[in-house]
């Protein structure tokens, strides 16, 4: 019996690890040397995220000052399609917050549009509560989780 829980315990761990996003580019550790242009580069130089307050999705101010490093860094490299991903902390129901993650994700994409860059290489898409960057039920995790991550494709 235990070994069945045990071959139980590690195809749950094989199929968690096979269904993640390994697509996903992962920024170089700190202080490696990246490639300009790269999406080293964009992550680890420019920042891919901003925050947001609860239940807002106006952009803060230490948000614009990001998205405006992200647009030069974008208008400079256009050759990357961008996927703007609104993301909500756990709290609320997931239709409120597939709605708020939406609300986010648009609110960076005008912003970027309004800074210069091409409508028609902006997707968007709200992952509301369904994709935690952090998991937690505390102050620091749900910020951390209400986000707008900007992706390149």
């Amino acid at each position: 019996m235990r070994m069945i829980k045990a071959i139980a315990a590690i195809a749950a761990l094989m199929f968690v690890a096979a269904c993640s996003n390994n697509n996903e580019a992962v920024a170089p550790p700190s202080g490696a040397t990246v490639t300009p242009g790269s999406v080293g580069d964009f992550k680890q130089n420019v920042g891919d995220r901003v925050y947001f307050d609860t239940d807002m999705s106006s952009v803060r101010e230490d948000g614009r000052a990001t998205l405006a490093k992200q647009a030069e860094w974008l208008k400079k490299y256009p050759n990357y399609p961008i996927l703007i991903e609104g993301k909500c902390d756990e709290r609320g129901t997931r239709e409120y917050n597939i709605a708020l993650g939406e609300r986010r994700a648009t609110s960076v994409r005008q912003f970027l549009i309004a800074q210069g860059v091409p409508a028609a290489r902006i997707k968007t898409i709200s992952y509301g509560k369904e994709r935690p960057d952090v998991v937690g039920s505390d102050e620091g995790s749900w910020a951390r989780n209400r986000v707008g991550v900007t992706s390149l494709e």
